[in-house]
């Protein structure tokens, strides 16, 4: 009890230091003085560097963006409206906290062994008419995300599916006032500076510059997949029928998970627990380490933690070290699930790198959060293969970070144009999934024999079954983005309306009356008008791969030609040029005035064309 308390405090506490950091950000923001220093500095002929007369520009617009050029009472709205903005955000992340929701299932046999770690046991008095004081036993899901995806893909009973669905996907019902209210203040905001929508405000200073740019590049892509979509859904719907005997049953919402998963089972003959068996977090951590060995050289280095220094007993710390340029940056991982931790995977930037004299440069800090929880009948974390994807995905931001040697913080690893930021971590991906990675560290458990090359060619092959439907899912998400921060003539507008249109548009499956995912779809708050990007990264990494990794993506030089024309300059040089400097001409391409990725080999790659 005394740890819990303890931890408590620390979250608390931190909470506290975060919202002074923001009062800090937010005067620094509206500093008049800080402004006119770098609207000279924008305009000062004088300045040699590229990258210092980025820096100039760039913070120029991230101040004009919170409206400091403007007259005193609009600047003074756009300031109470970013207030009401983070109060909006702070708010629909405590409904989901609060109001996760819960299906309680009886008899407890409708719910899989497997699960019974992710769900909680209930009783209550027998119906069957017994004397005594017999009580039937049963479970309770709580349907925060996680649970919810492994219920979908693991439980056969159809109801228990189809109760978790719909209440997974109608809680918390709070943040649907709170979504319009947020949405409303960001189009304010957008119409303040002079932009006819958020969406518009959002990209003009991305890679895309305009929302007729992304919405051709998703109606493309949404028109490119739909066809072998269609046929994807067909499969399932025919096998759910032979399953149940019955050639009238229709695709629900809820079969998908379920359907996807033992369709691939049954193809290639996988066993999802076999596969975790060569995955545990130990042996992915040392994964981790041939991958930056191989590719760069370098070696992880444990680091003792300081007293006080560690939010966690759990959090190890280590540096990236070369054998000649010494420490490049330290890396705090902290991978295991536990309760009131922050429920995602994900990279944070502790300290940016940047050159502080000509002889000193401060080395970038960062954290990488997951949350890999043991299995039902484990003693040690060993991970699904898409916790391995995820590892190394949020790996590739890590090295973004650590790698950069930009001379202003300010362009530091990730700090990239908006809509190219998760290309490394999708670069990465693919390390996750070729044979030649994986036998250098996945090892059975038990025995510590390599994993087998079959099954990872099992694995491979179970991913590209129903690509297509998966593709439609993002552009969805991407589609409903754009759309809910679009255009605002009739407001507030209804969001669960537009989504179901734009899922009866550009998906196979229905709307279900009652729900709205996009309650709990937090990237509406922190991605607002960028999830697109998700899929810019997909293309772009998909082409790098097939250029530069695929023959042999293990040695120095595609080591070197990632870090030195890519990764090391952050974001200090322009995006597409950096990408062109990379891959090659054809990677990008300009149209309606911005630049969008080529899909043909990610299309290619993933067989998203009938």
């Amino acid at each position: 009890m005394m740890i819990k308390f303890e931890y408590r405090e620390y979250v608390g506490e931190a909470l506290k230091a975060s919202m002074r950091l923001n009062e800090y950000l937010h005067y620094l923001n509206t500093n008049s003085t800080l402004y006119d220093a770098v609207l000279k500095a924008d305009k000062d002929q004088s300045l040699t560097s590229e990258e210092a007369k980025r820096v100039a520009h760039d913070l120029r617009n991230d101040f004009e963006k919170g409206g400091i050029h403007l007259s005193a009472d609009k600047k003074d709205r756009v300031s109470q409206l970013n207030v009401e903005i983070a109060k909006y955000c702070a708010q629909y992340n405590e409904n989901i906290a609060n109001e996760p929701g819960q299906v309680d299932v009886f008899p407890a046999s409708r719910i899989p062994k497997n699960l019974h770690h992710l769900v909680k046991p209930l009783s209550r008095p027998s119906s069957s008419g017994l004397r005594g004081n017999f009580r039937e036993k049963g479970f309770r899901i709580i349907t925060e995300p996680s649970t919810v995806s492994a219920v979908l893909q693991w439980t056969s009973d159809d109801e228990v599916r189809k109760m978790t669905y719909i209440l997974g996907n109608s809680v918390p019902r709070a943040n649907l006032r709170v979504l319009d209210k947020l949405i409303a203040a960001r189009h304010e905001i957008s119409q303040i500076m002079g932009y006819k929508s958020y969406v518009d405000y959002a990209l003009h200073s991305n890679m895309a510059s305009s929302p007729d740019v992304v919405s051709s590049f998703l109606v493309e892509l949404s028109n490119t997949v739909r066809p072998k979509a269609v046929e994807e859904f067909e499969s399932m719907r025919d096998f759910k029928r032979r399953k149940n005997g019955q050639q009238d049953l229709q695709l629900e919402p809820w079969d998908e998970a379920f359907f996807t998963r033992s369709m691939k089972s049954s193809a290639y003959n996988l066993d999802f627990s076999v596969v975790a068996s060569y995955f545990s977090l130990s042996q992915c951590i040392e994964g981790l380490k041939v991958l930056v060995e191989s590719l760069f050289g370098m070696n992880f280095v444990d680091i003792p933690l300081a007293p006080g220094e560690s939010w966690h007993p759990d959090v190890l710390k280590m540096a990236l070290h070369h054998p000649d340029e010494g420490d490049l940056g330290y890396i705090y991982l902290d991978l295991n699930s536990r309760v009131g931790k922050y429920p995602g995977c994900a990279h944070f930037a502790i300290r940016g790198g940047c050159r502080v004299s000509k002889t000193e440069y401060q080395l970038p800090v960062i954290a990488l959060v997951c949350n890999f929880s043991k299995s039902h009948n484990s003693t040690a974390v060993r991970l699904n293969h898409s916790d391995v994807d995820t590892l190394f995905h949020e790996f590739g931001h890590a090295l973004h970070s650590l790698l950069s040697r930009t001379d202003y913080q300010h362009f530091s690893g990730t700090r990239v144009a908006f809509d190219m930021a998760e290309t490394p971590s999708n670069l990465f991906e693919y390390y996750a999934w070729d044979y030649r990675v994986l036998k250098k560290f996945a090892r059975h458990y038990s025995t510590g024999d390599i994993i087998p090359e079959k099954l990872v060619e099992s694995m491979q092959g179970a991913k590209k079954m129903f690509a297509a439907t998966e593709m439609q899912q993002q552009i969805l998400y991407a589609l409903a983005d754009q759309t809910l921060y679009g255009d605002q003539t009739l407001s507030p507008i209804d969001t669960t309306s537009v989504i179901a249109d734009l899922k009866e548009h550009h998906t196979n499956w229905k709307h279900v009356e009652g729900t709205h995912w996009q309650t709990r779809f937090s990237h509406l708050l922190y991605y607002g008008a960028g999830y697109y990007s998700y899929l810019y990264a997909k293309c772009f990494a998909s082409t790098i791969w097939e250029r530069i990794c695929k023959d042999d993506p293990l040695s120095l030089e595609t080591g070197t030609a990632i870090r030195k024309k890519f990764l090391q300059h952050g974001g200090a040089k322009d995006p597409a040029q950096l990408l062109n400097d990379l891959a090659g001409d054809g990677i990008t391409r300009y149209q309606n005035g911005g630049i969008v990725p080529d899909i043909t080999s990610l299309c290619n790659e993933l067989n998203l064309r009938k």
